[in-house]
């Protein structure tokens, strides 16, 4: 890849051809890193995970056909090009002609289109696939150029292609159905050995068209706790890691010889409500839960401040106060009412899920929450599952209520569509939509101005704040730290590990 151009803008948007992207210098001597996390992967197939451990991971091996800087600006991945039509009804990319599988073999357009055919195959259950509904047909005219016809405007669909979520595999993985049982993509590293909750080894991939990676691979250790990660790092055998739990990561600093990288992310702690269960399919008693919870309580005391009260809209442009929300503020005299006209003046009993380790602060929020809505009746049995057990009944809406971190985006269609559109393929875990609901996500996703789409959204966050099927907490941090001999680490509001890619060790 070369030169990186600016995109041209549709109506302001980004939306046109770009081209290229940075080199990565090479130092002048490569070296394994040395690297721990707690939490580990807990499936291969980039189409279908949704735990972070499993992105995080997954990001190094596969590649999409385009990706978001540090900026949240849309950059070259696989395709070099793309343009949207002027109607914005057609996107066309050019792929990268060095681009090839770890295998060793091209990345082509019919590798495109066999991917984002899986993806939109409901057998798939992709996580993604809501994102790509408007896909209405995939031509590919040549080897290097993949042309989707789509059934209606689609603006954020180009944001929705920047995740790992819509890695591009090989189609002869896809037609053999061994998609997840290995790590076969295009991205800078290869997976080499993987013992599941132990630890995973990469290599770097020396054909990597994306440039050349600055160290010789990756050494990952799955350690039991972060203040064991944290003893690993003072005692140098460890170079980098990934930390989770807020309370270590703000130890870092007073270690001399280690870096702490912090960034703000999009992705936002949340309470979701099972609107389909009794009796949160009663609105009051939603309505009662959001005003009796101290989110700033529960901020200050599960993850030590660290981050903001938050709204459901995260990513820049779209955010707005959250005191102008719905019962925003603790008001417990209100919540008390609320649960009265519902009939539930004595409360009742529900249990809430968290997991072990994702996030790291899980099982202190919910404790908090616990003794926040104790004050109203409402008692919660607390069940802390192992992840892929707590993901497995995330995913299948089995719960009452549920503590969880999910994802954030750089546009809000594409971060929430799945879940409050009737097409959306995590409606189960959502188990609540309504016709506006419905309606604003449809007008956000075609309107080409920014300015509109910023009203639209303001009034779906008004509107899903106020029906309250999910109780919004805070946004908070992610957090690296390193021996100061790595440099180069660059950090992204989505959390990524990607920037493991221009690492040196010096």
């Amino acid at each position: 890849m070369g030169q990186h151009f600016t995109t041209k803008a549709l109506t302001g948007l980004a939306l046109g051809v770009a081209l290229g992207a940075a080199a990565i210098a090479a130092p002048a001597s490569a070296a394994t890193l040395k690297m721990a996390w707690k939490q580990d992967a807990t499936g291969l197939d980039p189409h279908k995970q949704t735990a972070f451990s499993s992105i995080r991971l997954l990001e190094l091996i596969y590649e999409p056909l385009v990706r978001f800087d540090k900026d949240l600006q849309i950059v070259p991945a696989l395709a070099t090009s793309w343009e949207f039509a002027a109607d914005a009804k057609q996107l066309t990319f050019k792929l990268d002609p060095n681009a090839k599988f770890q295998d060793g073999k091209p990345v082509t357009a019919a590798d495109v289109k066999a991917s984002f055919e899986r993806l939109l195959d409901e057998k798939t259950a992709a996580a993604a696939r809501a994102n790509f509904l408007s896909i209405e047909t995939i031509e590919t005219p040549d080897d290097k150029t993949v042309v989707f016809k789509l059934s209606q405007p689609d603006v954020p669909l180009l944001t929705a292609m920047a995740s790992i979520n819509a890695a591009i595999v090989p189609a002869a993985e896809i037609a053999a159905g061994t998609v997840g049982t290995k790590a076969l993509g295009s991205g800078p590293f290869k997976l080499d050995n993987w013992v599941p909750n132990s630890k995973e080894t990469l290599s770097a991939n020396k054909d990597w068209a994306g440039g050349k990676v600055a160290i010789d691979g990756i050494d990952i250790s799955v350690l039991p706790d972060e203040t064991a990660i944290l003893a690993a790092l003072r005692t140098k055998q460890v170079d980098f890691a990934l930390i989770n739990d807020p309370l270590v990561a703000t130890l870092v600093p007073d270690e001399p010889n280690l870096v702490l990288n912090r960034t703000p992310v999009l992705a936002y702690h949340v309470l979701q409500l099972n609107a389909s269960r009794k009796p949160m399919d009663n609105l009051a008693v939603r309505q009662a839960i959001s005003c009796a919870v101290d989110r700033q309580d529960v901020l200050d005391t599960a993850s030590v401040g660290e981050g903001k009260v938050t709204g459901p809209l995260t990513m820049p442009g779209y955010t707005s106060d959250p005191s102008s929300l719905f019962c925003y503020k603790k008001d417990i005299d209100k919540a008390k009412k609320l649960m009265a006209d519902a009939g539930f003046a004595d409360g009742f009993t529900a249990t809430v899920i968290a997991a072990n380790g994702e996030p790291a602060t899980a099982a202190a929020e919910a404790q908090v929450i616990q003794s926040q809505l104790a004050e109203i009746g409402v008692k919660l049995d607390i069940k802390m599952m192992e992840l892929n057990v707590y993901v497995d009944a995330w995913l299948k809406g089995d719960f009452d209520m549920a503590v969880a971190l999910n994802g954030g985006r750089a546009d809000p269609y594409s971060m929430y569509n799945r879940y409050w559109t009737k097409n959306g393929n995590l409606q189960k875990v959502a188990n609540y939509i309504d016709d506006t609901l419905d309606s604003l996500m449809q007008k956000g996703r075609e309107e080409t101005d920014p300015a509109k789409r910023k009203e639209i959204f303001a009034e779906f966050e008004k509107h899903i704040a106020e029906m309250a099927p999910w109780v919004w907490l805070y946004t908070s941090f992610s957090y690296t730290a390193q021996q100061k001999n790595v440099s180069g680490f660059e950090t992204t509001p989505e959390g990524s590990l990607f920037g493991l890619t221009k690492v040196t060790l010096q």
